[in-house]
């Protein structure tokens, strides 16, 4: 289909969107879902392994090892540059981790302090700073535990810590904060070392704050690699080394049902997380552990892999950037991100067309995760911001996605301006 031009009239538009509407699609771009031939490049894992011993003679077969196998610890902390005496191995998704933690803060608290859950009790629930637009899910486990989420603009180096350091030095109700440090979804920041610093070394009123690492994308980068500082050691160096909580997984690198997921932290930490997860688990799955090191085998193979995934990313980022430049520069409907990498492009409509936008697609077939969702509790005030996950449907289907797309922008920004 060919994207009517900017001067086209809004009734133009509209025929053109009825045009598409009656072909009837099924596009579906909600989430950042790897395709199948991302898929297909971890295929050998599946693979039947000749031995199951792991390398102090473990058999992974069996119950035991609680934090993981030494030898898949060893893998990711080098990889990421972490201690691997500090971390913990778990199933396949950090998310799960990362519910059980803030769960686990709300019932039994951490380091001596009051259980979260006191304070909601109390009619004063706790607090967490949310960068936003950000991930929902993490807003998701917020609301689903009754903690009150804070809203906090996203720069091009991070989160507004003119704003962060003045909150949580003042409220010690303000308990954590949410971070996607490296090519966050969806704007694909990455967050400076100035930021990083910070993070590590402000002053907070409660003696119990904690920033929930979430370093998803810490190895996806598509147009350039971009160094991240080193959190945990910032944290460790300024005398907070219980401050953070690192997670990652290879859920977008190997297989999202069946990938490795690791929390990293502070020794104390550690040893809290590690007595509250023997009352829920044994072991979680070493085989799949040992399968994992079995087929990287290095972080230079994994950096490899990465490398391809790349390769299959790239096509799909460039057609979006380059339909959206074709179909809305110079029309001011619409601003949109250019990451380096990541799984997203974050795209904002003129205010109050979000929404409309995201509707019309719907209707003409185009499924795009829902407007305000970046933000806590679904409400974006401007109505304004779109998430982009180009990474599922096939450049055939994105780029008849695409048009269908920048038309609803088009048709949503010119209703806007005849209302007014």
């Amino acid at each position: 289909m060919d994207t009517p031009s900017n001067t086209t009239s809004l009734e133009q538009l509209k025929d053109a969107y009825e045009e598409a509407r009656g072909k009837h699609l099924k596009l579906n771009m909600s989430r950042g879902k790897p395709a199948p031939s991302q898929l297909d490049l971890s295929s050998a894992l599946l693979g039947a392994m000749d031995s199951y011993m792991t390398a102090d003679g473990t058999d992974a077969r069996n119950y035991g090892i609680l934090d993981g196998i030494p030898e898949c610890r060893q893998l990711f902390a080098d990889l990421l540059g972490l201690n691997p005496d500090r971390m913990i191995i778990g199933g396949n998704s950090s998310l799960s981790l990362m519910f059980d933690i803030v769960a686990a803060l709300c019932l039994f608290g951490t380091g001596g302090n009051r259980p979260w859950q006191h304070y909601r009790y109390a009619g004063t629930p706790v607090k967490f700073l949310c960068p936003s637009p950000g991930y929902d899910r993490h807003f998701r486990i917020c609301e689903e535990l009754g903690i009150e989420m804070i809203p906090i603009p996203l720069n091009e180096e991070g989160p507004d810590m003119d704003l962060v350091t003045t909150l949580v030095r003042q409220d010690p109700l303000i308990k954590g904060i949410w971070c996607v440090p490296l090519h966050s979804n969806p704007g694909g920041v990455c967050y400076s070392s100035r930021v990083v610093e910070e993070l590590a070394s402000m002053e907070t009123a409660a003696r119990d704050f904690r920033i929930f690492w979430d370093n998803a994308y810490g190895i996806h980068h598509i147009y350039e690699e971009v160094a991240l500082k080193n959190i945990l050691d910032a944290c460790e160096k300024h005398g907070h080394p219980e401050r953070t909580y690192y997670f990652f997984s290879t859920s977008k690198i190997t297989f999202p049902g069946a990938g490795v997921a690791l929390i990293a932290s502070g020794p104390g930490n550690i040893k809290e997380l590690k007595g509250h997860m023997s009352a829920q688990i044994i072991s979680y799955d070493k085989l799949n552990q040992l399968r994992h090191v079995r087929h990287f085998k290095t972080p230079e193979n994994i950096r490899a892999h990465m490398a391809m995934l790349a390769d299959e990313l790239r096509p799909k980022f460039d057609l979006v950037l380059s339909k959206l430049e074709m179909g809305l520069k110079g029309t001011g409907f619409a601003s949109w991100s250019r990451p380096k990498g990541g799984y997203f492009i974050s795209l904002d409509t003129r205010p109050g067309c979000a929404r409309r936008t995201v509707a019309l697609a719907k209707e003409a077939g185009v499924v795009l995760t829902d407007a305000g969702a970046t933000y806590p509790y679904g409400k974006d005030e401007k109505d304004s911001n779109i998430r982009i996950a180009p990474s599922y449907p096939t450049l055939e289907e994105l780029d008849a996605a695409m048009d269908i797309f920048i038309l609803c922008i088009k048709i949503a920004a010119l209703e806007t301006n005849n209302s007014k």
